[in-house]
């Protein structure tokens, strides 16, 4: 399964449950609301609430898809 259908996944459940994207560059990213994130192409938009702050992530740097129940991860990329 790739990092795009993983998101595409997480972002589906019902009930949504918080997930962390993480970056070949180490940073993390929350997504605590499925609305504050579009899934593009080739890249990730994420909107951080009650903010003007946004961040584009290129897909091909996003390394793990972590669920925030237990810090596991569900998707990794090498």
């Amino acid at each position: 399964m790739s990092v795009q259908d993983t998101i595409r996944e997480m972002l589906r459940r019902e009930p949504f449950e918080s997930f962390r994207l993480v970056t070949s560059s180490g940073e993390s990213y929350v997504v605590h609301n499925p609305d504050l994130l579009a899934l593009l192409k080739s890249e990730v938009f994420i909107a951080q609430p009650n903010s003007d702050k946004r961040t584009f992530i290129p897909l091909l740097h996003v390394t793990a898809v972590e669920t925030m129940h237990n810090g596991g991860s569900r998707s990794r990329r090498k």
